[in-house]
């Protein structure tokens, strides 16, 4: 898990769009979560942080397909404390796999 979260990132996910946006209001603890097309605004305690994504052709492993989104993370109105605070709680419930 990462000890430091920039006010602006970009990262790739793997799931679709339609399971983000199922995820969004329990990864934000049930913020505000407002959806426009491909983007999204999630109001986080005097701030927001800001979400755009794009679907990226799937990623294959012999016969495994995977799907892919480039999401880009830009928080505003927000120290590093609550953006740190946020994003282990968001990475952790859109975290999969494991044991």
């Amino acid at each position: 898990m990462q000890g430091h979260y920039a006010e602006a990132f970009d990262r790739e996910m793997g799931c679709t769009a339609a399971e983000l946006l199922q995820w969004l209001p329990g990864a934000s603890r049930g913020r505000p979560v407002v959806v426009a097309g491909d983007r999204a605004r999630v109001d986080i305690d005097g701030g927001a942080l800001e979400l755009a994504w794009q679907t990226l052709p799937p990623r294959q492993i012999a016969l495994l397909r995977m799907p892919r989104l480039a999401v880009t993370f830009r928080f505003t109105g927000l120290d590093e404390a609550s953006r740190l605070a946020f994003m282990r709680y968001f990475d952790l419930y859109t975290q999969r796999g494991g044991g």
